[in-house]
Order: structure tokens, then sequence, then C-alpha cells
């Protein structure tokens, strides 16, 4: 039981008269019924789909735990204490499975917009709206709820009780449906045993008149046949006793061979396990000696290989100098070529230079090639004019 302030109290007095007003406009308007309404349909369809797709998320969640729970125990170190939580987890999804089951299955027995589930629905709010008026006129005079808080407690109880009941309506009702069952079953077996009985009875009695006479007819029969079965059976059992004896007889011998024989192999399995024994360990030996052996080939090949190893990167590197000496010999050798062609080729130009000079000269007639003059005084004369001239 809780007190309030009074601004609380004036806050929570506005709300809850709002909402008895709300509810008894509701109560006033809602219809008694929705069937043949168009949008009934779809109002139902609503429902199951809710309840349907709470059914798949729990459904999804079972699948997810169940897979938690395999990759618990298949794990390589087990924890007992989630593994636990794990099982509390799944017995709370399947409860809740159940209870989702029962639902569809009344929803689907049970349309939501009968007139029965309205004023269902009408008490409940006619109920709801009794109990905030209360609450509204206790608040009023003393700030407080009890009112609310004992009517939740009652609903609480008479909820539980209710379930109690009708859980412990449905055991029942599944007990006497058993008890119905095993009750029919027993009936038919104690007709049946009853009536197979009584076949039996009847079927006793002719045999009984049979037996009695017969009895009196077969005594005397009976009584020389049972003289000459005991003389048959005294020379029968004579018989059998001699063979009997020669059987034990038999058996001995075997028995004797048996045990020559179990000494003979006995002495071979041993002299056997001898020889493999000695087998055993010279085999041993030749294994440790042959393993020293290879032991000691694989070491020298190891030797062999780092020695070859060694020898293989001086040799690389020995061709490794002697192919940039080779390089440099051939640039060499390449230069001296390209120098030769060079002086050959200005050989060349200057031999046709020569050539071409030479042949001017002579087309020319100049230099050497030029023609002689006769001696004589315009001779002399022409020379000393060209004298002259070269003078100036």
């Amino acid at each position: 039981m809780s007190e309030l302030t009074s601004l609380d109290s004036v806050y929570l007095s506005t709300v809850l008269a709002d909402t008895v007003d709300q509810l008894a406009v509701l109560g006033k308007i809602m219809p008694s019924t929705f069937e043949g309404r168009q949008d009934a349909n779809e109002m139902v369809g609503d429902e199951i789909s809710q309840i349907l797709d709470s059914q798949k998320n729990l459904e999804s969640k079972y699948e997810n735990l169940m897979q938690q729970r395999t990759d618990l125990r298949a794990g390589p170190k087990r924890d007992a204490r989630r593994l636990q939580d794990n099982n509390q987890e799944i017995g709370s999804v399947v409860g809740n499975l159940r209870t989702a089951n029962q639902t569809f299955a009344k929803s689907l027995k049970q349309s939501p917009l009968t007139s029965d589930n309205l004023y269902k629905m009408q008490d409940d709010r006619q109920f709801l709206q009794d109990v905030l008026s209360a609450t509204l006129d206790e608040m009023n005079r003393e700030k407080m709820f009890t009112a609310l808080i004992q009517s939740v407690t009652m609903e609480k109880n008479k909820k539980a009780e209710l379930q109690n009941t009708i859980l412990k309506e449905e055991e029942g009702r599944k007990k006497i449906r058993s008890l119905q069952k095993q009750i029919s079953t027993v009936r038919v077996e104690r007709e049946e045993e009853t009536q197979q009985r009584n076949q039996m009875i009847a079927h006793l009695k002719d045999q009984l008149q049979e037996m009695k006479a017969k009895t009196s007819m077969e005594g005397k029969y009976v009584q020389k046949d049972a003289e000459v079965a005991v003389g048959q059976m005294q020379k029968r059992c004579f018989l059998t006793e001699k063979e009997m004896r020669d059987e034990i007889e038999l058996l001995k011998q075997k028995v004797d061979e048996e045990q020559r024989v179990n000494t003979e192999i006995e002495t071979y399995l041993k002299r056997h396990q001898t020889e493999m024994e000695e087998k055993v360990e010279y085999w041993m030996e030749k294994y440790d000696k042959d393993v020293e052996a290879k032991t000691h080939e694989l070491e020298v090949l190891k030797a062999s290989k780092s020695n070859d190893l060694a020898r293989l990167q001086e040799l690389t590197k020995l061709y490794v100098e002697y192919e940039q000496v080779c390089v440099e010999d051939r640039i060499e050798k390449e230069k001296a070529r390209r120098k030769a062609e060079q002086q050959e080729e200005e050989l060349k130009s200057c031999v046709s230079l020569q050539s071409w000079w030479r042949g001017v000269m002579v087309r020319k007639q100049l230099g050497p090639y030029s023609k002689k003059k006769k001696k004589g005084k315009k001779g002399k004369k022409g020379s000393g004019k060209k004298k002259g001239k070269k003078k100036k």
C-alpha cells in the first residue's frame, strides 16, 4: 500500500477520470456482435497472423537453443552451467509453444467476433470501469489505491484458481477417457475369456464321458501293456548299459589320445617358439646393423652433398667471373671491329676524295696536268706580264 503526493494524486485522478469516461463511452458505442461486417474477416485474419508470427518466432528461438545445446555438448569443454541455463530456456520456450498452440487451436475453434466474446469484453470493461471508479474515489478521499491492488490480487487469485481448475478438469477428462478405454478393453477380454471357458467346459464334459467309457476298457490293456513295457525297458536298460560301458572305454581311449596329442603339440610349440625367438634375435641384430650401415651411408651422403654444394658454389663463382671476362672481351673485340670498320670507311672516303680531285684536276688541267706552253718572246712577255700582275 503506497501513499501519493498531492501532485501525483491530482494527476492520477485526472487520468483515471478520463479513463472511466472513455470506458463508459466505449461500453455504449461497442456493438453486440461483429458478425456480418465486411472487415470481420480481416480482423480475424490479423489476430491469427499475429498468433502465427509469435509462434514462428518461438519455433526459431527453439531451433537456435537446440543448436546451441548441440554445440555445447559437442564442444571440447562442456560448461555445465551454460548447459543448464540452455535447458531451462528450452523448457520455457516449449511451455510458450504449448500455450501458443492451445491459443491458436482455441482461436480456430471459436471466432473472436461472436456475441459471447463481446459479452465477455463488456463484462471485463465494466469490471475495469468499476475498479477504476473505486480507485478514483479512494484516491480522492484518502490519496491511496488500496482497492486497485486488492482487485488485481483477487483477479490474479481467481485466474490462478481457474487455471488450476481447468488443468484438473483436463487431467480428469484424460484419466476418465483412459479408464473408459481400459474398461471397454477389459470387458471385451472378459467376455471373450468367458465364452472360451464355457466352450472349454462343454468340451471337457464330453471328454470326461468318453474317458469314463474308455477307462474301463483300457484298464486291463494298460496293465498288460505296462508289464510288457517293464520287461522291454529292463532289456533296453541292459543293452543301453552295455553300450554306455563300451562308449566309456572308447572315450577313455580318446582322452588318452588327446593327452598324447596335446603333449606333442606343446613340445612342437615350445620348439617352434625357441626357433622364433632365435630368429627374432637374429633379425633384431640384423636390423640394428642395417640401421647403423644406412646411418653411416646417410652421413657419407650428407658430407658428399655438402662438398658437392661447396664445389658447385665455387664453380658457379668461377663461371660468373669467366662469363664477365668473356663479356668484356666481346665488348673490346666489338669496339676494335667498329674502329677497323670506321678506319676502312675513312680510307675509302679519302681514296674516293683523292680520285675525285685527280679527276677534277685532269679535267680542269690543273697542277701537274696543265698544258705546257711554247718558249719565246711572247711567252716571256706574257710571263712578264703575268709576273707583274702577280706582283701587283
